[in-house]
This record gives C-alpha cells, structure tokens and sequence, in this order.
C-alpha cells in the first residue's frame, strides 16, 4: 500500500516538474517525526480521530511551511486514515526519486574509519559496479570484522571480511578433522 501512494505521488510530482521539491518537504517531515514523540504517536495512534489530526496535521504542515502537493498529499492520508503508514511512504518515494536520478545506494562496513583517498576509490568502483551517475555511500565503522569490507550495493552483498574468511576456515578445518 505504501508502495503505491509514493508512486502516485512520484508521478504527480514528477507531471508537475516538483519531484524534488515535494522530496525535500518530505525530509523535512521525516526529520520532524525522528525528532517528536507526540508528532510520531499522533502520525502512528488509531485513537485520533480524522479531525483531530487533520487540526494538529494542518499546524504542522503550517510550521514547516510545507504546502501545495505535499500538503495536500498528507491531507490526503488523513482523510484515508493512512497516515500510519507516512515514512514507508516517504522512503518509497526517495526510492524512486533516486532511481530516476540514477543514484545508487551502498552500505560498507569497515574495521576502522576510510581516509579520504580510499573512500573515493571505493565511491569510484562502487559506482561503475553499480553502473549509476552516482553512489550515496554509508560507511559504518565495526572493529569486530577485524580486517576487509563488507559491502551491500542494492540486492548485492560482498562480505570479504577478515572475520568471515576466518569463520570459513574454521569451519573446513571442522570438516576435515
């Protein structure tokens, strides 16, 4: 269902030539949800009723100055009582936004933090695997993988860590004693 209310709103969007304004009203939304409990319970509870959170919704929307397509998107939640469903919404349509755009997502993961220079090497690298104009690269330091990367690229997951190639030997040495 989520799924389906981003893409329509992608296309309306993107009919509209707003694709990147509505993206960063719903950053900006998405921001203002990890920041409040209250807007997060009243985005997430059965118990507000319509009205009620098309009152507290308007002065949100009001506040972040968030109109036009995007408001009224949001309105349009409200009134199908899908307003819970908000940030699968909003990461479903970033989704699409970076398809059409031609970025690339990449997860690595690293034993101790890249210097500069090897993190453009890897961006570099990661974006011709990935054939894209672009990679946005999150890198996550994790010191238990002693050594190597671990590397998700779309559906795509390179592990040639130090500790899973231990872990492999260890296992064939089991097998063979």
């Amino acid at each position: 269902m989520a799924g389906r209310y981003a893409l329509a709103l992608f296309s309306l969007a993107q009919e509209r030539n707003e694709a990147e304004a509505v993206a960063r009203d719903l950053e900006g939304f998405r921001a203002m949800l990890d920041e409040s409990p209250d807007l997060r319970r009243l985005v997430r509870s059965p118990a507000f009723s319509t009205q009620e959170q098309r009152r507290a919704l308007d002065a949100v929307l009001a506040r972040a100055r968030i109109g036009g397509l995007t408001a009224n998107f949001f309105k349009l939640l409200v009134s199908k009582r899908r307003l819970f469903a908000v940030s699968e919404m909003i990461a479903g349509y970033r989704a699409l936004l970076d398809r059409a755009n031609g970025v690339a997502h990449a997860h690595v993961v690293v034993a101790e933090p890249l210097s500069a220079q090897h993190r453009q090497t890897l961006e570099k690298a990661l974006r011709e695997a990935s054939r894209s104009r672009s990679v946005a690269v999150t890198v996550k330091v994790d010191p238990t993988i002693l050594g190597g990367m671990i590397v998700r690229l779309g559906s795509r997951m390179i592990d040639s860590s130090l500790s899973t190639k231990l872990n492999s030997i260890r296992t064939r040495m089991k097998e063979v004693g």
